[in-house]
């Protein structure tokens, strides 16, 4: 497989992206992958790294979009960013997959400007894996792509994750829980109530709504949200994670008798941070897109990368597109689908 990276996205581009990307070239020696970006910057990694993987290559792009810049303008006017030419690759049929760090809104942008969506997708989503308590994942959608939705998007979103909670997380049939203030049927905007309806009445295995504090303990395999709900969950989980550590840290340290605890609960304490740290689970797929786009997080080190290029071998290996189109063409026959239009 070949896998074009955004080697100028991210907070620590180039340098985390290239060890990242050179990590990855090390474990799958029989995949191609693909760094794009400035070739000086590059080079100067992959010579600093001592890289001489044959399985590497570079694809000029002098060109990135700022976190502050408008995603949509800067893709117009400016010739030749990363995420743009990292994106061409797949529709050239240069590349199976894009890993990028950079501006979510550019890689999104990028993505629907540069690829069609799946047949029979009016929205694409992101998909976020977050843990549970019950030592499993929940994947959230959307996660941000999409921040107007509309009731066919949220039925969509749960259609398109549970394919990949399946296919790519080997969950048995995914349960699908609709993010309300509350659990009972009739609750919340407009929004969320047609799209209550669409999903009660599909074959999806719904159960129901779900208020946010059941997404840490895993009520369902899959919560349905907007994007712009998706995304604060996102950032205030990642949060208090951070948030939680420091202070364990803080009381451990406080006393001899509280350094002799922590000394003896290291293990424990190791297994969590593993457990909520995100570049073990590396970047978030953009569901509803005819091509594989990985989505990591803008602070991603070398570690995140690999695992985000891990992620999306697996997910061309899966053939999880091709899945989620026949899902998507199954539920259109829904009349009810046809009405939230």
């Amino acid at each position: 497989m070949r896998i074009a990276v955004d080697a100028m996205g991210g907070d620590r581009a180039p340098c985390e992206v290239v060890k990242g990307t050179i990590d990855a070239a090390k474990v799958y020696p029989r995949d191609e992958f693909i760094l794009v970006g400035d070739e000086t910057a590059i080079k100067l990694e992959l010579g600093a790294a001592g890289a001489r993987k044959r399985n590497l290559r570079i694809i000029h792009a002098p060109e990135m979009v700022g976190m502050e810049e408008s995603p949509v303008k800067a893709l117009r006017s400016k010739q030749g960013t990363s995420i743009a030419v990292a994106i061409e690759t797949i529709a050239k049929g240069e590349a199976d997959a894009v890993v990028s760090a950079g501006h979510t809104g550019a890689t999104v942008a990028a993505a629907c400007l540069g690829l069609k969506r799946l047949k029979g997708c009016v929205r694409p989503g992101i998909a976020v894996c977050l843990p549970t308590l019950e030592d499993r994942f929940i994947v959230i959608c959307d996660a941000g792509a999409n921040i107007a939705a509309k009731p066919i998007h949220l039925f969509q979103y749960g259609v398109m994750a549970r394919v990949f909670a399946a296919n790519v997380l080997e969950v048995e049939d995914p349960s699908i829980g609709l993010l309300n203030v509350g659990t009972e049927e009739g609750k919340g905007t407009d929004l969320v109530k047609e799209a209550y309806n669409l999903l009660k009445d599909s074959s999806l295995n719904f159960i129901g709504n779900m208020e946010g504090r059941d997404i840490a303990t895993g009520a369902a395999d899959i919560c349905v949200c907007e994007g712009f709900v998706g995304n604060i969950i996102l950032k205030l989980s990642e949060g208090l994670a951070m948030s939680l550590m420091k202070t364990i840290g803080e009381e451990c340290t406080k006393g001899p008798w509280t350094q002799l605890g922590l000394a003896l609960s290291k293990p424990a304490l190791r297994s969590i941070k593993d457990r909520i740290d995100f570049s073990e689970y590396g970047g978030a797929p953009l569901l509803g897109i005819d091509g594989v786009i990985i989505v990591s997080h803008g602070s991603s080190n070398a570690k995140a990368i690999t695992s985000a290029i891990r992620e999306s071998l697996k997910f061309v290996s899966s053939d999880v597109n091709r899945k989620i189109e026949a899902e998507l063409a199954k539920h259109a026959r829904h009349p009810a689908t046809h009405a939230a239009e």
